[in-house]
């Protein structure tokens, strides 16, 4: 993969490339990053949108943080115009196995890459993890501190510090990636979700919707999405694909009209330069963003065909304040993952 810092975005990642054990490499993802960090407190306000109107990759603003090797201890830092801003580590992974078939156990690793924001009061550590078995983790820890300050009392916060009197205001951590698919090549790629009803009952059937058209999508249980090329086949003659598993989202439903991108979970839409951003797309900090394209995701969805399709996924998170938050406040993460389906016909784990 390469890599490059975006003002807004932070950064980029591109190229993204999965060889397998003693397999040939495939193209998984043409660009990856972030696409909005939207965090609207439960009083109503503040409302901020971190990635649009401050930006995670400025370095004149100091936002985009410089890495030593205490960040990095066993890793590879990496230089954004002279300055260190990424950490790229292998780690690992236990239990990529253990079959007493096989009569063998293996302790798998990733490749995980990361850098720092600082937004405020918080450090976002922008973390993927690139596993050996082909899998993809991007996630998002946020650290720091809580807010000084008290927006709230007992009915929208929790109570900080010696007795009830000082209450930090419950607020919410909406994340957007943007994942341009691009899997074994940019053409023949197409989005199918798959249902399993029948939960509860003696017998579940298999329900695939192609998306031929750009599509707002909500997880469900036992729900998945993947993009898949259907010219491209492993040695069994299955199509290879890779299935996006987005369950761990607190669902974060914004006021109509001024958050209807906060509306849906997933976004499938027709790769289109100019959208960049989940939110203030047209007026985000740097205005960097092409006249006459739409200001939002959900405003991207308008009927294209899906034929280069790009993937907006978003992980809300509902953080209620606790006494252990104090500074300095432990890492909390969110996050989703991508795997291989049939990129190979066997394992390829040693």
């Amino acid at each position: 993969m390469c890599w490059d810092v975006d003002r807004n975005t932070g950064v980029v990642l591109s190229d993204v490339t999965y060889t397998p054990l003693r397999g040939t490499p495939t193209r998984v993802l043409k660009s990856a990053s972030l696409a909005e960090v939207h965090v609207p407190y439960d009083s109503g306000e503040p409302r901020f949108y971190d990635v649009s109107a401050i930006g995670f990759g400025d370095l004149e603003q100091g936002t985009l943080t410089q890495l030593t090797k205490k960040d990095c201890p066993a890793g590879r830092l990496g230089s954004f115009r002279g300055t260190a801003v990424l950490c790229s580590e292998e780690q690992p992974r236990p239990f990529a196995y253990k079959s007493a078939v096989e009569k063998g156990v293996l302790h798998g690793s990733d490749l995980t890459v990361f850098s720092v924001s600082e937004i405020g009061w918080y450090d976002y550590i922008i973390e993927w993890h690139f596993a050996d078995d082909g899998s993809i983790t991007p996630r998002a820890g946020a650290t720091g501190s809580l807010s000084p300050f008290q927006f709230a009392d007992a009915t929208g916060g929790w109570p900080t510090g010696v007795g009830s009197t000082r209450f930090s205001e419950n607020h919410s951590h909406n994340i957007f990636w943007r994942m341009d698919f691009d899997v074994d090549g940019e053409k023949k790629n197409a989005v199918e979700q798959y249902d399993f009803p029948g939960s509860g009952t003696a017998k579940r059937t298999t329900k695939r919707t192609v998306l031929s058209r750009e599509t707002a999508a909500d997880i469900a249980p036992s729900r998945f999405w993947r993009v898949v090329n259907r010219a491209a086949e492993n040695a069994d003659g299955h199509p290879k694909s890779w299935e996006i598993d987005n369950h761990e989202s607190d669902q974060y439903r914004g006021p109509d009209h001024t958050e209807d991108f906060t509306h849906h979970d997933m976004y499938f839409t027709q790769y289109r330069t100019c959208e960049r951003l989940a939110y203030g797309n047209k007026a985000n900090a740097y205005g960097t963003a092409a006249s006459g394209c739409a200001p939002s995701v959900d405003k991207y969805v308008n009927g294209e065909k899906l034929t280069d399709p790009v993937a907006w996924v978003s992980v809300d998170f509902h953080h209620v304040p606790r006494d252990e938050d104090e500074d300095p406040m432990p890492t909390h993460w969110q996050g989703f993952r991508i795997v291989p389906r049939d990129v190979t016909a066997t394992s390829r784990l040693p």
